[in-house]
This record gives structure tokens, C-alpha cells and sequence, in this order.
């Protein structure tokens, strides 16, 4: 289970670098995101390091904003 939780936080931490790439002024209305690209970082490149309790505190208490600051920004699209 903790695999799939790193994987999917690996997904988003590149969606979310590739974000800032492209459409800077569309990221910075997302809270925390190089944060969470350092994070995806750490995640792909020292995995070793990667302290469990981190990533779960990180799913139970973090993610859930970042999912309504998303949405957020998805409806001020329209899409």
C-alpha cells in the first residue's frame, strides 16, 4: 500500500512540476507546490531516505487541500 501511495505521489508532484513549467501563474494558485515537487523528488531519487510516517502525514493531512485547491482552479475553468 505504501508503494502505491509513493507512486501517486509521484504522478502528482510531476503533473505538478510540469505545471509550473508551462503555465507558472495557473501553479502559483495551487498552495505548496514546490514543496510538493521536493517531495516527488525525494521520493524518485532517494527513496531510502523516505520516512513512512512522513508520507502517510503527508496523504491524511495535506492532500485533501491540495484536492480542493484543484478542483477550485478546475471549476474556475470550467472544465
Amino acid at each position: 500500500m505504501q508503494a502505491a501511495v509513493e507512486r501517486k505521489f509521484e504522478v502528482i508532484g510531476e503533473a505538478l512540476n510540469q505545471l509550473a513549467k508551462l503555465y507558472t501563474a495557473m501553479a502559483a494558485r495551487i498552495p505548496d507546490v514546490p514543496q510538493i515537487v521536493a517531495f516527488r523528488n525525494q521520493l524518485i531519487h532517494g527513496y531510502a531516505t523516505v520516512n513512512p510516517d512522513t508520507v502517510w502525514n503527508i496523504a491524511q493531512n495535506a492532500l485533501p487541500g491540495l484536492l480542493a485547491a484543484v478542483q477550485q482552479l478546475l471549476d474556475q475553468q470550467g472544465n
